[in-house]
């Protein structure tokens, strides 16, 4: 057995981290332990007029993570918010155009507005000639694809087939692809056959969207 990790407030900085002549230094009334607390959209309204500093608080903006403390710890991220973390990281990088980015449900918590903010973020790199991957089973990022590969036709060993490959309006017409059947109600696309229904769940199967 093993004790959980255990954290005793300091007596001195009271859990800000820094000690008094440092905590004394103040910027617009605010120390760093402050501004450490601030949500990414917060800080962004008080470095506005720093482009530097904002450029970057802004491409965390961008992807869904607005609302993400400055000072919070890495290891309390989601595996979804580290993954954005990082584009955001890339993002901020001069751009070479020739980057082959590979994100695993990056949408995973997000709202829909936080989506349409990811999407449009990876439209841009794709816009910048790289190319991005996603695997991703939530249906308003998959119809986005310029291509989908749908594996299946189910998980575990009944899987690892690919169904069909194409574009979404063709992925959604394929009489065999369950994808596809979910695909058509989101695009409003009438499909003339259907697969055989499943007695086991009808969550779609796992998509991967590659754009370049």
């Amino acid at each position: 057995h093993f004790l959980p990790d255990v954290y005793v407030t300091c007596e001195q900085c009271k859990g800000k981290r820094y000690n008094r002549e440092t905590l004394e230094v103040k910027w617009k009334g605010r120390s760093i332990a402050d501004v450490l607390a601030m949500s990414v959209d917060e800080a962004l309204g008080l470095f506005r007029n720093l482009p530097v500093i904002a450029r970057h608080l802004q491409t965390v903006s961008d992807v869904g993570l607005g609302y993400v403390r400055l000072g919070q710890p890495a290891p309390t991220l989601s595996g979804g918010e580290a993954q954005r973390v990082k584009l955001a990281s890339e993002l901020s990088k001069r751009a070479t155009g020739r980057t082959f980015y590979i994100l695993d449900e990056p949408t995973t918590g997000l709202h829909f507005d936080d989506i349409r903010k990811l999407l449009s973020v990876l439209e841009r790199l794709v816009a910048s000639g790289n190319t991005v991957l996603v695997i991703e089973h939530n249906l308003d990022v998959v119809k986005t694809a310029d291509w989908i590969i749908d594996l299946g036709p189910e998980g575990g060993d009944g899987g690892g087939t690919v169904v069909v490959a194409g574009p979404p309006e063709i992925v959604a017409v394929h009489a065999q692809s369950y994808t596809g059947a979910f695909l058509a109600e989101v695009l409003g696309i009438e499909r003339t056959l259907a697969p055989a229904r499943r007695a086991r769940s009808t969550r779609p199967r796992e998509r991967i969207k590659a754009g370049a």
